[in-house]
Protein backbone atom coordinates (compact mmCIF):
# COMPACT_ATOMS: atom_id res chain seq x y z
CA UNK A 1 0.00 0.00 0.00
CA UNK A 2 2.68 2.11 1.37
CA UNK A 3 4.57 1.49 -2.22
CA UNK A 4 1.43 2.65 -4.22
CA UNK A 5 1.29 5.85 -2.46
CA UNK A 6 4.99 6.38 -2.85
CA UNK A 7 4.78 5.78 -6.61
CA UNK A 8 1.47 8.24 -7.11
CA UNK A 9 3.13 10.94 -5.53
CA UNK A 10 6.29 10.25 -7.29
CA UNK A 11 4.17 10.64 -10.74
CA UNK A 12 2.56 13.88 -9.39
CA UNK A 13 5.78 15.45 -8.46
CA UNK A 14 6.92 14.59 -11.90
CA UNK A 15 4.00 15.81 -13.75
CA UNK A 16 3.94 18.89 -11.78
CA UNK A 17 7.51 19.70 -13.12
CA UNK A 18 6.36 19.29 -16.43
CA UNK A 19 3.82 21.73 -16.23
CA UNK A 20 5.81 24.20 -14.92
CA UNK A 21 8.36 23.72 -17.99
CA UNK A 22 5.85 24.12 -20.42
CA UNK A 23 4.00 27.07 -20.77
CA UNK A 24 0.44 27.33 -21.52
CA UNK A 25 -0.17 27.21 -24.97
CA UNK A 26 -1.60 30.83 -25.22
CA UNK A 27 1.98 32.01 -24.21
CA UNK A 28 3.86 29.60 -26.18
CA UNK A 29 5.43 31.79 -29.20
CA UNK A 30 4.45 30.85 -32.21
CA UNK A 31 6.03 27.53 -33.98
CA UNK A 32 7.92 28.65 -37.12
CA UNK A 33 8.06 25.85 -39.88
CA UNK A 34 10.38 23.69 -39.80
CA UNK A 35 12.90 23.46 -42.65
CA UNK A 36 13.31 20.40 -44.66
CA UNK A 37 16.97 18.71 -44.70
CA UNK A 38 18.40 18.45 -48.51
CA UNK A 39 17.91 14.80 -48.29
CA UNK A 40 14.29 14.72 -47.33
CA UNK A 41 13.64 17.45 -50.43
CA UNK A 42 15.38 15.12 -52.57
CA UNK A 43 13.68 12.07 -51.76
CA UNK A 44 10.06 13.41 -51.43
CA UNK A 45 10.73 14.87 -55.25
CA UNK A 46 12.50 11.93 -56.42
CA UNK A 47 11.41 9.39 -54.35
CA UNK A 48 14.89 7.77 -53.60
CA UNK A 49 15.79 7.02 -50.25
CA UNK A 50 19.50 7.45 -48.59
CA UNK A 51 21.05 4.07 -49.47
CA UNK A 52 19.39 4.66 -53.21
CA UNK A 53 21.25 7.99 -53.52
CA UNK A 54 24.66 6.92 -51.84
CA UNK A 55 25.13 4.14 -53.76
CA UNK A 56 24.31 5.19 -57.25
CA UNK A 57 26.30 7.84 -59.37
CA UNK A 58 23.82 9.95 -60.61
CA UNK A 59 21.52 10.29 -57.98
CA UNK A 60 24.57 10.69 -55.91
CA UNK A 61 25.78 13.67 -58.40
CA UNK A 62 22.06 15.42 -58.36
CA UNK A 63 21.56 15.06 -54.73
CA UNK A 64 25.18 16.87 -54.36
CA UNK A 65 24.63 19.68 -56.31
CA UNK A 66 21.49 20.47 -55.00
CA UNK A 67 23.16 20.32 -51.28
CA UNK A 68 25.75 22.61 -52.58
CA UNK A 69 22.92 24.96 -53.35
CA UNK A 70 20.12 24.36 -51.07
CA UNK A 71 21.49 26.85 -48.47
CA UNK A 72 21.58 29.86 -50.84
CA UNK A 73 20.60 33.61 -50.14
CA UNK A 74 16.97 34.59 -51.91
CA UNK A 75 14.20 32.65 -52.41
CA UNK A 76 14.15 29.56 -54.94
CA UNK A 77 12.74 26.01 -55.08
CA UNK A 78 14.76 22.82 -57.10
CA UNK A 79 12.98 19.78 -59.42
CA UNK A 80 15.55 16.79 -59.76
CA UNK A 81 14.50 14.89 -63.02
CA UNK A 82 11.80 15.83 -64.87
CA UNK A 83 11.00 14.99 -67.89
CA UNK A 84 9.61 17.71 -70.92
CA UNK A 85 7.87 16.73 -73.91
CA UNK A 86 10.54 18.04 -76.69
CA UNK A 87 8.60 18.78 -79.42
CA UNK A 88 9.15 15.19 -80.92
CA UNK A 89 6.49 13.36 -79.38
CA UNK A 90 9.51 12.15 -77.14
CA UNK A 91 11.15 13.83 -73.95
CA UNK A 92 14.17 15.06 -72.67
CA UNK A 93 15.20 14.76 -69.07
CA UNK A 94 16.96 17.79 -66.99
CA UNK A 95 18.69 16.37 -64.12
CA UNK A 96 17.75 20.07 -61.91
CA UNK A 97 16.29 22.97 -62.42
CA UNK A 98 16.51 25.72 -59.87
CA UNK A 99 14.00 28.06 -59.90
CA UNK A 100 15.92 31.18 -58.12
CA UNK A 101 15.19 35.31 -58.02
CA UNK A 102 17.65 35.31 -60.14
CA UNK A 103 16.79 33.57 -63.00
CA UNK A 104 16.28 29.67 -64.00
CA UNK A 105 19.37 27.43 -63.70
CA UNK A 106 19.35 23.96 -65.55
CA UNK A 107 22.00 22.22 -63.87
CA UNK A 108 23.54 19.19 -65.83
CA UNK A 109 25.59 17.04 -63.74
CA UNK A 110 28.27 14.47 -64.48
CA UNK A 111 29.16 12.59 -61.81
CA UNK A 112 32.69 11.48 -63.91
CA UNK A 113 36.41 10.76 -63.23
CA UNK A 114 39.04 10.88 -65.29
CA UNK A 115 39.94 13.49 -67.81
CA UNK A 116 37.76 15.38 -69.54
CA UNK A 117 38.44 16.94 -72.46
CA UNK A 118 36.05 19.11 -74.62
CA UNK A 119 34.38 22.25 -76.84
CA UNK A 120 31.05 23.38 -77.28
CA UNK A 121 31.22 22.49 -81.49
CA UNK A 122 32.21 18.88 -81.17
CA UNK A 123 29.62 16.28 -80.68
CA UNK A 124 31.51 13.86 -78.04
CA UNK A 125 33.52 14.79 -75.11
CA UNK A 126 35.72 12.38 -74.23
CA UNK A 127 37.18 10.72 -70.75
CA UNK A 128 40.25 9.19 -70.70
CA UNK A 129 42.06 7.46 -67.47
CA UNK A 130 45.66 6.79 -66.85
CA UNK A 131 45.47 2.99 -67.96
CA UNK A 132 44.97 4.84 -71.69
CA UNK A 133 41.29 3.70 -71.59
CA UNK A 134 39.20 7.04 -73.59
CA UNK A 135 35.11 6.96 -73.39
CA UNK A 136 33.35 9.18 -75.40
CA UNK A 137 29.83 11.17 -74.38
CA UNK A 138 27.42 13.32 -75.87
CA UNK A 139 28.14 17.02 -75.58
CA UNK A 140 26.80 18.47 -72.45
CA UNK A 141 27.22 22.03 -73.14
CA UNK A 142 24.94 20.70 -76.50
CA UNK A 143 22.77 18.53 -74.00
CA UNK A 144 21.92 21.19 -71.72
CA UNK A 145 20.94 23.86 -74.88
CA UNK A 146 18.06 20.97 -75.65
CA UNK A 147 17.11 21.04 -71.76
CA UNK A 148 16.87 25.04 -72.08
CA UNK A 149 14.70 25.01 -75.46
CA UNK A 150 12.19 21.72 -74.03
CA UNK A 151 11.76 24.35 -71.10
CA UNK A 152 11.36 27.39 -73.40
CA UNK A 153 8.80 25.68 -75.30
CA UNK A 154 6.39 25.24 -72.06
CA UNK A 155 7.14 28.13 -70.20
CA UNK A 156 7.24 30.82 -73.11
CA UNK A 157 6.63 33.93 -70.85
CA UNK A 158 10.32 33.30 -69.59
CA UNK A 159 12.62 35.14 -71.49
CA UNK A 160 15.62 33.88 -72.77
CA UNK A 161 18.29 35.47 -70.77
CA UNK A 162 17.00 34.17 -67.71
CA UNK A 163 17.90 30.87 -68.55
CA UNK A 164 21.43 29.78 -67.51
CA UNK A 165 23.11 26.43 -68.40
CA UNK A 166 25.34 25.11 -65.75
CA UNK A 167 27.45 21.84 -66.48
CA UNK A 168 28.78 20.45 -63.44
CA UNK A 169 31.25 17.69 -63.35
CA UNK A 170 32.36 15.28 -60.32
CA UNK A 171 35.28 16.50 -57.19
CA UNK A 172 36.86 13.26 -58.84
CA UNK A 173 37.57 14.16 -62.38
CA UNK A 174 39.66 17.17 -63.71
CA UNK A 175 39.14 19.33 -66.65
CA UNK A 176 41.63 19.19 -68.52
CA UNK A 177 41.07 20.71 -71.84
CA UNK A 178 37.76 22.17 -72.14
CA UNK A 179 36.50 25.12 -74.43
CA UNK A 180 33.87 27.17 -75.14
CA UNK A 181 32.44 30.98 -75.40
CA UNK A 182 28.22 30.46 -75.08
CA UNK A 183 27.05 32.72 -72.98
CA UNK A 184 25.21 31.87 -69.92
CA UNK A 185 26.87 28.52 -69.79
CA UNK A 186 29.21 27.26 -66.92
CA UNK A 187 31.59 24.30 -67.11
CA UNK A 188 32.81 23.84 -63.17
CA UNK A 189 33.65 21.02 -60.62
CA UNK A 190 31.20 20.51 -58.15
CA UNK A 191 33.23 22.39 -55.40
CA UNK A 192 33.09 25.60 -57.10
CA UNK A 193 28.94 25.38 -57.45
CA UNK A 194 28.18 27.29 -54.56
CA UNK A 195 30.78 29.93 -55.31
CA UNK A 196 29.65 30.68 -58.61
CA UNK A 197 25.87 30.67 -57.61
CA UNK A 198 26.49 33.25 -55.16
CA UNK A 199 28.74 35.79 -57.46
CA UNK A 200 25.18 35.38 -59.91
CA UNK A 201 23.08 35.86 -57.36
CA UNK A 202 25.29 39.41 -56.37
CA UNK A 203 25.62 40.52 -59.57
CA UNK A 204 21.88 39.71 -61.46
CA UNK A 205 18.93 41.94 -60.48
CA UNK A 206 15.99 39.69 -59.18
CA UNK A 207 13.74 38.86 -62.22
CA UNK A 208 10.97 36.49 -60.96
CA UNK A 209 9.42 37.53 -57.96
CA UNK A 210 8.50 34.54 -55.21
CA UNK A 211 4.71 33.85 -56.12
CA UNK A 212 6.25 33.56 -59.43
CA UNK A 213 8.72 30.81 -59.18
CA UNK A 214 5.90 29.08 -56.75
CA UNK A 215 3.87 29.20 -59.60
CA UNK A 216 6.22 27.45 -62.18
CA UNK A 217 7.26 25.48 -59.94
CA UNK A 218 4.02 24.03 -59.25
CA UNK A 219 3.51 23.92 -63.32
CA UNK A 220 6.89 21.47 -63.58
CA UNK A 221 6.05 18.91 -61.07
CA UNK A 222 3.96 17.49 -63.24
CA UNK A 223 6.87 16.51 -64.92
CA UNK A 224 8.48 14.14 -62.24
CA UNK A 225 8.53 10.82 -61.40
CA UNK A 226 8.21 9.50 -64.43
CA UNK A 227 6.87 5.69 -65.11
CA UNK A 228 9.22 3.27 -65.98
CA UNK A 229 7.86 3.22 -69.62
CA UNK A 230 8.67 7.03 -69.78
CA UNK A 231 12.17 6.44 -68.97
CA UNK A 232 12.86 3.36 -70.17
CA UNK A 233 11.91 4.69 -74.04
CA UNK A 234 14.06 8.07 -72.48
CA UNK A 235 16.90 5.62 -71.61
CA UNK A 236 16.84 3.67 -75.08
CA UNK A 237 16.66 6.61 -77.17
CA UNK A 238 19.83 8.36 -75.88
CA UNK A 239 21.58 4.91 -76.15
CA UNK A 240 20.73 4.72 -79.49
CA UNK A 241 21.12 8.61 -80.36
CA UNK A 242 24.53 8.51 -78.61
CA UNK A 243 26.03 4.88 -79.07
Amino acid sequence: MMRKVVKSLFKKLIDNVVNILTPPASTKPADKPKKKSVISTYKEQTGNGLLSTMFNKGNYGEFSSYGKMAKLPGYHKALFNIYIPNGKEQTTEVDLVFLHETGIYVIESKNYSGWIFGDEKSQKWMQTFPNQQKYSFYNPIKQNIGHIKALQAILPSIEKEHYKSVIVFSERCELKKISYEAKDTYVIKRYDLARLMNKQIEVLPKVLEPAYIARIYDFLSQYQKADKVVKAEHVGRIKGKHS
